[in-house]
């Protein structure tokens, strides 16, 4: 049974992409956008097996508040035997990733196609 996308907000659109959920954020990603962004990254991570990618191609800023939600997404994903998939080109968002440690437990793939296209061993299976 396929879910309905969620409706697009300012700062998330959601799609399926080669059996994935695509979480694609967008803009500034702040404290006001991770409270718009939890519900659905609830919805797309309490399924089993669930299989999703957070897409932060389009960030133009990621805080703490950015951090917490890659972090609730993972743990959410374990909990529930999935995997999780993160693209990220943004060099200061990269910088983030590598200095917190978050890069080591999810690497970031460079386009959502590098990412969808790793074998599922190397997905960030977790």
């Amino acid at each position: 049974m396929q879910q309905d996308p969620a409706p697009p907000t300012r700062h998330l659109s959601v799609r399926e992409d080669r059996g994935h959920t695509v979480l694609a954020f967008h803009g500034e990603i702040d404290i006001a956008a991770a409270v718009e962004i939890i519900p659905h990254l609830d919805a797309a991570t309490g399924r089993p097996e669930a299989r999703v990618v957070i897409d932060l191609t389009d960030v133009e800023f990621f805080d703490c508040s950015g951090l917490r939600l890659l972090y609730r997404a993972r743990h959410r994903l374990l909990a529930h035997d999935g995997s999780l998939l993160l693209v990220c080109t943004h060099p200061l968002t990269l910088r983030v990733l590598k200095v917190t440690g978050l890069a080591r437990v999810l690497p970031p793939a460079a386009s959502l196609d590098a990412a969808l296209d790793q074998p599922e061993t190397a997905s960030g299976t977790l």
